[in-house]
């Protein structure tokens, strides 16, 4: 059972109760991130998210953390590049107790200076380790290298400066802006009767004042070209990164089937050539990222240096021999039934479920259709995954990423 209401405010609610279980997710769902800060921002949706865990006007940090624990209940949040979310999991018969606490977090932090001095260090140290975690580093750099200083291109975590510069005024007006009523979806998934779900989101957030709340514009262009970064280090990391369609595209479904054959798991055309067969890589995958503009479909290896060019010229001719001779029947068909089984994995999962209809809410202000979902694998044809190659892979667009104890970068 699915349920929906707008508050009066403009806070949106979608509730889907799930038969048989003993828990539920709750989420809550704002529409911003790294996509939408300014260069004096860079850094901030995330520095909020951490802050808002810092106290209350009722409760200090450790209470809050206490409080959800003498619970039982999990409670966690994360920011992405065009969303912040704020979750926690408790079972059903202390679900109003979890919702009240993430509510509490969520509309009522205050912001403690000596709170936001001791979290600004620990954000410097979050951001030091991503330097020193080089597949993440790589990744980091991919997303510069193809979009950019700007938008999509920005590291989420921000910079060490912006974050020990930030005031609690620039965290209140930011908040202000992008916390708005419009730009909030709350979300349930579980075991709980929509009516009592949308009743705590009408008692907790029917307060918000309801604001004239504008988008920010994204100029979003791809850029494409090379970033390397020296490191002396055991393994060289290199990704690539091709223009793919955007979040909404008719084809999504063809690229994610598509990628799933090409390097979406252990059965894949990366994993068996350049692993299995070559032994260049312990780490080789792909996937495709979609966003409300544009999308792009990424390549990372972890490799040994001495064979970084073989790595690289491995995973180029798995492209070409896609290009030139597409996909087998088999190859098809386990693929399509990959796609299918994930959907259905995740409708079995609270947290994914809550994560699903609120993104589809926030995003479309739309109820997610798992049976369309499931019809647009079904109708997929081999032809379809063919114009998804042919359209999926143009080096002359690629933006190339490499970090590693290596002379020169590495190159596609």
């Amino acid at each position: 059972m699915i349920q929906t209401k707008t508050l009066e405010n403009g806070v949106r609610v979608i509730v889907k109760r799930m038969e048989g279980l003993l828990s539920v997710s709750m989420g809550v769902l704002v529409g911003t991130g790294a996509a939408f800060e300014t260069d004096r921002e860079d850094g901030i949706s995330h520095f909020i998210e951490h802050m808002l865990f810092k106290g209350t006007e009722k409760r200090t940090a450790f209470e809050i953390s206490d409080a959800f624990d003498s619970l039982g209940a999990q409670v966690n949040a994360f920011t992405g590049k065009d969303l912040t979310c704020y979750y926690s999991k408790a079972t059903s018969d202390h679900a109003a107790e979890a919702f009240a606490l993430l509510a509490d977090l969520f509309l009522n932090s205050v912001f403690p200076e000596e709170e936001m001095a001791r979290e600004k260090g620990v954000v410097v140290e979050e951001i030091n380790m991503d330097e020193d975690s080089p597949e993440d580093l790589c990744l980091d750099l991919l997303s510069r290298a193809a979009f950019g200083s700007a938008n999509y291109g920005r590291n989420i975590l921000g910079t060490a400066e912006n974050v020990n510069g930030f005031t609690r005024e620039d965290l209140r007006a930011y908040r202000k802006e992008r916390y708005c009523p419009e730009n909030v979806v709350v979300s349930f998934a579980g075991s709980i009767e929509p009516a009592e779900a949308i009743a705590l989101a009408e008692e907790y957030f029917g307060g918000m004042q309801r604001t004239s709340f504008r988008e920010r514009e994204k100029k979003v262009v791809w850029q494409g070209g090379s970033l390397f970064r020296k490191k002396p280090i055991e393994q060289a990391h290199f990704a690539l990164a091709f223009p793919s369609v955007r979040r909404e595209d008719v084809s999504r479904p063809a690229v994610q089937l598509m990628n799933a054959i090409f390097g979406g798991g252990m059965s894949s055309r990366l994993f068996k050539r350049v692993r299995e067969e070559l032994g260049l890589a312990y780490s080789v995958y792909s996937y495709s990222t979609h966003y409300l503009e544009t999308g792009l479909l990424t390549v990372y290896a972890g490799v040994n240096p001495a064979k970084a060019k073989d790595a690289a010229e491995a995973v180029r001719a798995v492209i070409a021999e896609m290009q030139s001779g597409g996909v087998s029947e088999a190859e098809f068909l386990r693929g399509r039934e990959q796609l299918k089984a994930s959907s259905i994995y995740s409708q079995e999962n609270t947290s994914a479920q809550m994560l699903l209809y609120g993104k589809e809410m926030l995003y479309n202000n739309a109820v997610y259709d798992f049976e369309k979902r499931m019809a647009e694998i079904s109708a997929l044809t081999r032809d379809d995954v063919a114009a998804a190659i042919a359209e999926g892979f143009d080096f002359s667009r690629a933006a190339v990423a490499s970090v590693g104890n290596l002379d020169e970068a590495i190159k596609v």
